[in-house]
């Protein structure tokens, strides 16, 4: 990927934990997902391996995952959250199904071009913990942001051409490991 070489893998047990050096949480169902972690067993070695500086990066329910606190649909569902990130986040904040959307913004921790972010029933950051960077915003809304070896994004990256998020996220892993 852009001269990053390196090999995916799809996480299904908690001993692979051991063999990876950073990790996705993709979209999705936050709940869904959420619960089959703890199913799984991966739910608290993620939590563990994130608080000592493990890399990861939350797209859309991933950023769910890593939030701290979430709104009031969050807690309704009774939702499990990571609580790696000093973040509160709420679920659909630019609407539901129908109206996702893809446009482009800037994201600071990238070149000036913009980034084609994909929105698809996007959380958004209501509130960031001091050790938070946001990185992007749509409609004032956080959208992106980063804390230590955390990075959270609402949007869909991995649905466009453009590497530039998943890259910066590659660059963190092997700074990590040099």
């Amino acid at each position: 990927m852009g001269g990053v070489n390196g090999k995916a893998i799809w996480l299904e047990t908690k001993k692979q934990l051991s063999e990876i050096n950073g990790l996705i949480i993709p979209g999705g169902e936050s709940t869904t997902i959420g619960q089959l972690m703890l199913d799984s067993g991966i739910f608290k070695k993620v939590r563990e391996k994130g608080k000592d500086g493990f890399p990861i990066m939350g797209t859309c329910a991933g950023m769910v995952l890593l939030a701290k606190k979430g709104g009031k649909e969050i807690k309704k569902t009774n939702q499990p959250l990571l609580g790696l990130m000093d973040i509160t986040v709420i679920r659909n904040s630019f609407g539901r199904q129908r109206e996702s959307f893809e446009t482009d913004i800037p994201i600071a921790c990238l070149d000036k071009k913009p980034f084609p972010a994909v929105f698809i029933r996007a959380p958004a950051i209501i509130r960031i913990g001091e050790n938070v960077t946001p990185l992007a915003r749509y409609k004032k809304k956080i959208v992106a942001a980063e804390q230590d070896n955390l990075l959270a994004v609402s949007f869909h990256p991995e649905l466009t051409d453009d590497i530039r998020v998943h890259k910066y996220f590659l660059e963190r892993i092997i700074q990590k490991i040099d």
